[in-house]
């Protein structure tokens, strides 16, 4: 028989035991830190497969899209276009479809950066979510698929922009190398850049770029296509230097023009 010293012992012990801080190991899947930081977007500053470039551009559709896609047809070489949709010009202009449609149909990959190119780090959730989903809805009209990648603008991002945009079913690219085009170096200046991470010869380069800039469109592109080229790198989609992800969500099904085509 137990004396009452004995259960009080025994009391205290079971009170000790049950106040004592729990253990990662003790946690259930749903209460474990991994899984919490799971409910935000995953985040890719860099590629994944050896001997990638991802030549990436921002801020389109614009006019010098063509002059783009030709250049990357050249070289044989894939490339990625973060668009945006109401920011150098509207993505609904008929010039845009049709910018938009043939990059699309050549292979390249077609991801969001956003509606109106809005410091997402500045704004709300329903905020944030608009300028999503505003995009992505402009996009399933044109190509007729919801891009599974976003770049928010500015390369700005925030614990509630990976969770607006992990709802929204999509991982955030941002890069680890800047052409420097739209900070104001000139094409001599992103040359030298291009010249100096090839000379580095990393394994991947997720490479920024912006197709609003004549010279980036006309003189650099091809200067960076050459050198990396020679240098030894396949010229691959964000999707594919992340090891062949899916880029899209959907089968292309675009939709006819209609009044709801407006910016």
């Amino acid at each position: 028989m137990l004396t009452s010293s004995r259960i009080l012992a025994v009391s205290l012990l079971a009170a000790l035991a049950s106040a004592r801080p729990t253990t990662l190991s003790e946690l259930t899947q749903d209460q474990h830190p991994h899984t919490i930081r799971q409910a935000t977007a995953t985040v890719y500053n860099e590629c994944s497969t050896p001997n990638t470039v991802a030549i990436t551009f921002d801020d389109g559709p614009y006019k010098y899209n063509t002059d783009i896609v030709s250049t990357l047809e050249k070289y044989n070489a894939k490339a990625t276009f973060f668009v945006n949709g109401d920011n150098w010009e509207c993505i609904y202009s008929e010039e845009n479809e049709t910018r938009l449609k043939k990059a699309f149909d050549a292979g390249h990959q077609i991801a969001s950066h956003t509606w109106a190119h809005r410091d997402l780090t500045t704004l709300n959730h329903d905020e944030v979510k608009s300028e999503m989903t505003r995009l992505d809805d402009a996009l399933k009209k044109i190509i007729g698929v919801k891009p599974a990648f976003v770049r928010p603008p500015y390369g700005n991002y925030n614990e509630l922009v990976r969770e607006v945009a992990k709802e929204n079913g999509q991982s955030i690219v941002i890069w680890d190398f800047d052409s420097g085009d739209s900070s104001g170096s000139s094409a001599e200046e992103s040359k030298a850049a291009y010249d100096e991470v090839a000379r580095k010869h990393p394994s991947t380069i997720l490479a920024l770029n912006h197709e609003t800039y004549k010279t980036t469109a006309q003189e650099v592109l091809p200067y960076a296509l050459q050198k990396l080229a020679a240098a030894g790198y396949r010229f691959v989609t964000v999707a594919e230097c992340l090891g062949g992800l899916e880029p899209y969500h959907g089968t292309p099904s675009p939709t006819a023009r209609d009044d709801s085509w407006t910016c």
